[in-house]
């Protein structure tokens, strides 16, 4: 039962993560009738319980120069279509203090991810394709992009996954 509980969640996710902005995302957060806590791409029809969260310019580790300039060349030379995908991959790496928090916060709550490390060649060009910019980590879920890290970001992104 709890599978298929997840697996909807996971459909619901997907659905209300595919139709949101990846650059600046607006999440609002709601009270529901039963009194819980409830997430949206959409704003509520009973506004006045309703909370915007916007999640734009989140702390993150800055890039250094040469690997923010590889990015970019990588970002010029491949395509710009990245594939949808409903993994949950985190372009990071180990000297990044953020992406520790968001790999604990991402453990702590029992979600597999994939993880990509930004030092390598592969991980760079990757990083590009996903449309990574200036600071990492860059989480990638169900099409929605996170560039940095915080805890209301998580929250919001991966609710409806619980």
């Amino acid at each position: 039962m709890r599978s298929i509980q997840r697996r909807a969640a996971l459909s619901i996710c997907i659905a209300l993560t595919l139709t949101a902005n990846a650059d600046a995302q607006t999440v609002y957060k709601s009270i529901g009738p039963d009194g819980k806590v409830v997430y949206s791409d959409s704003p509520p029809v009973d506004s006045k319980n309703a909370r915007k969260l916007k999640f734009d310019k989140l702390p993150a580790s800055p890039l250094p120069a040469p690997a923010r300039a590889s990015v970019e060349q990588q970002k010029r030379s491949t395509s710009t279509g990245v594939p949808v995908t409903t993994a949950v991959v985190l372009y990071s790496a180990a000297w990044c203090g953020y992406c520790k928090a968001a790999k604990a916060w991402l453990g702590s709550r029992g979600i597999a991810y994939r993880e990509i490390d930004i030092d390598t060649d592969s991980g760079r060009a990757y990083f590009a394709q996903a449309g990574g910019g200036d600071g990492i980590p860059l989480l990638v879920a169900g099409g929605q992009r996170v560039q940095g890290f915080s805890p209301a970001a998580y929250d919001a992104l991966f609710t409806t996954r619980r």
